[in-house]
């Protein structure tokens, strides 16, 4: 599966980033996440570059950014599997959290570190069971 998923990036680098940032764009929007928020969740790109990713313009997208990506869809599928609603799952990354000293999960994941996006979503896996 990993070498398959390697050769796609490969071979359609630009399909590739098109599709994951419009599904993270997607979810931001859902999760209410403002501009420069979604620039720290992205790792801190340029604004200009930025908002060419928000206007659908990306030729390819560094591995960091989409193991990025791929954090915030893993949170996005674990809070709808986790909440009986939609809008329950979204609203939950607002809330203080007592696992997050108090935080909200969004605050928490927005210290910037790729750290922070990977343990947010054990977090949520390990709450699925």
């Amino acid at each position: 599966m990993k070498e398959q998923a390697q050769a796609v990036l490969e071979q359609q680098p630009q399909q590739v980033a098109q599709v994951a940032l419009e599904v993270f764009f997607n979810i931001m929007k859902a999760w209410r996440v403002k501009g420069k928020d979604q620039i720290i969740l992205l790792g801190k790109p340029a604004e200009s570059t930025f908002y060419n990713w928000k206007k659908g313009k990306a030729s390819t997208l560094s591995v960091d950014t989409l193991e990025r990506i791929s954090y915030i869809m893993g949170v996005y599928k674990a809070l709808g599997i986790l909440f009986p609603t939609r809008e329950q799952a979204d609203a939950w990354l607002s809330k203080p959290n007592q696992a997050f000293n108090g935080e909200t999960a969004l605050s928490f994941m927005l210290k910037g570190s790729m750290i922070h996006l990977s343990d947010m979503r054990r977090y949520l896996d390990a709450q699925r069971g």
